[in-house]
């Protein structure tokens, strides 16, 4: 998994744009297909993920098309092409079935999803926790995590203010997905120039 920044920092995976969705069951998307290509039913897709061997291990998927339509498939070839990767899929066989799907996310079962090394989070673990400071005043929700060039942050959306809280240990007291809730240390001790 994909570390940010100095051995400092809070560890959070690539997935992305992780919209964690119910349709059966809990869902996680890993990829996005951008588009058909060749005209055997080919497609390219964006890889959201950093899972080593994520899309060469892939054996079915659940495409969901912008419009909301859901179709699962099974995974047949797989070619990696840099940071996007050349995927066939058993319900596609020419580009333009595939191009009805052009902005689909790929999206995994979570039970598929390898847990995260001990002090690691996956993004879709974090948005949505309610996030309280060390006095159990509530901040807000964790709502997005931004990736900027050496750390992550978390943008943090309470009823009147929005914090952008960097992803650093330091700040950031314990993180219980399972509970819902993220401690960090008082506001005023990481908001301002001194925070990252």
């Amino acid at each position: 998994m994909q570390g940010v920044g100095a051995s400092t920092s809070m560890r959070v995976g690539t997935l992305t744009d992780e919209r964690t969705v119910t349709l059966s069951e809990q869902m996680v998307t890993v990829g996005k297909l951008v588009k058909p290509f060749g005209v055997r039913g080919q497609a390219r897709v964006l890889s959201l993920t950093d899972v080593p061997n994520r899309f060469e291990n892939l054996k079915e998927v659940t495409l969901e098309s912008p419009t909301g339509q859901t179709l699962v498939t099974t995974v047949t070839d797989v070619h990696s092409d840099g940071r996007s990767y050349l995927l066939r899929f058993g319900a596609f066989s020419t580009p333009e079935e595939v191009g009805t799907y052009s902005g689909a996310w790929l999206k995994i079962p979570r039970t598929e999803v390898p847990p995260a090394p001990d002090g690691h989070h996956y993004q879709f673990e974090l948005i949505g926790l309610s996030v309280r400071d060390e006095s159990g005043h509530v901040l807000g929700t964790l709502e997005e995590v931004m990736t900027l060039p050496h750390q992550h942050v978390f943008v943090v959306r309470g009823p009147d203010k929005e914090y952008l809280l960097p992803a650093l240990r330091k700040w950031i007291t314990s993180v219980d997905p399972a509970g819902g809730v993220m401690i960090v240390k008082p506001s005023v001790e990481w908001v301002g120039h001194d925070a990252v």
